[in-house]
């Protein structure tokens, strides 16, 4: 009953997904409920904005995948099925990310959950979940298992195993993108090689996967079982297309946030002090009584630069210098 695919029908094949839609409202309710409680009690200092933009824009990510049209197409074209399970492990969790729920909740409550949510992140169990191998073994396992295994057979023909699919996902790319983009209170601090160089380890999983669904014969798991609409075409172009999408769509995504993490380097104050601190300790170090104030800029202006020079001149034993030269 479904009309052609296209951007139209994204827009206006929308479906109820009661589940979804609560879980949403709930996380979103919760999050702005922190908002608020660090605006009463830090009002100089409020919760910014951005942060609040992003998870919110997370959140949004998952109610298109799930309740638009490319949620309504899942069960009748594989490609758009592949397109939503990458906004659901790519998209949406590196959003969810950078708006730092945990962090809002360290700062928003009291105790005694205060102390309850410290316990929880300090956890053996929060800290392995965390662990970046364990989170590069489980995006890779999902990818590959929920793609070219039975189960994709089994989440194409029973509802409740395609939501917990979609649920599995959304954990799943949390976990693995948290210690790469997010920073969060957790054990893992990854230098930005490390999280360039898992990001690149990982490129291939999507890779791998969408060339094997490329070139994949119509017995491959995962096709929606029953007829197909005239207007979809044959399973295996349809399966040679969500290979594609996977293929092309994964590694862009995957460069994509590369790209993230080189800004997130470039813009990192923290290294540019290491960079230069060891100037500055060794400047004021050699500075003595007699020379500028070290908490000023010894180039500032001609004034300040006329002083160094006087004093470099007493260190050599000769006369002030007069000028600036």
């Amino acid at each position: 009953m479904l009309p052609p695919f296209g951007f139209g029908a994204v827009l206006t094949q929308w479906q109820a997904a009661p589940a979804v839609i609560a879980g949403v409202a709930a996380a979103a309710a919760l999050y702005l409920w922190g908002v608020v409680r660090v605006a009463r009690r830090h009002p100089a200092r409020p919760w910014p904005a951005w942060r609040t933009a992003m998870f919110l824009a997370g959140l949004a990510v998952v109610i298109v995948a799930l309740c638009s049209g490319i949620g309504s197409y899942d069960d009748v074209l594989f490609w758009d099925h592949m397109i939503q399970h990458l906004m659901l492990i790519m998209v949406a969790p590196p959003l969810l990310i950078l708006g730092q729920p945990v962090t809002l909740l360290l700062h928003a409550s009291r105790n005694p959950l205060h102390t309850r949510a410290k316990r929880a992140v300090r956890s053996r169990a929060v800290t392995f979940l965390t662990w970046p191998p364990f989170g590069f073994a489980a995006y890779a396992a999902a990818i590959v298992v929920a793609h070219l295994t039975a189960l994709a057979s089994l989440t194409a023909r029973d509802q409740a195993a395609h939501d917990a699919e979609h649920l599995a996902f959304v954990v799943v790319g949390y976990l693995f993108f948290l210690p790469v983009i997010g920073s969060e209170p957790i054990r893992w601090r990854l230098s930005y090689p490390a999280r360039l160089a898992l990001l690149f380890l990982v490129m291939p999983v999507d890779t791998f996967t969408g060339v094997v669904l490329g070139y994949a014969s119509g017995s491959t798991p995962g096709l929606p079982p029953g007829p197909r609409p005239a207007w979809a075409g044959s399973g295996v172009a349809d399966l040679h297309a969500g290979g594609a999408v996977m293929w092309v769509g994964g590694d862009g995504l995957m460069f994509a946030l590369m790209m993230v993490i080189f800004w997130m380097w470039a813009t990192d104050t923290r290294n540019a002090a290491r960079r230069t601190g060891w100037l500055e300790a060794a400047r004021r170090a050699t500075v003595a009584p007699g020379a500028p104030s070290p908490r000023t800029d010894i180039d500032e202006d001609d004034e300040q630069l006329a002083a160094y020079n006087a004093y470099l001149s007493r260190l050599g034993g000769g006369q002030p210098a007069d000028g600036a030269g």
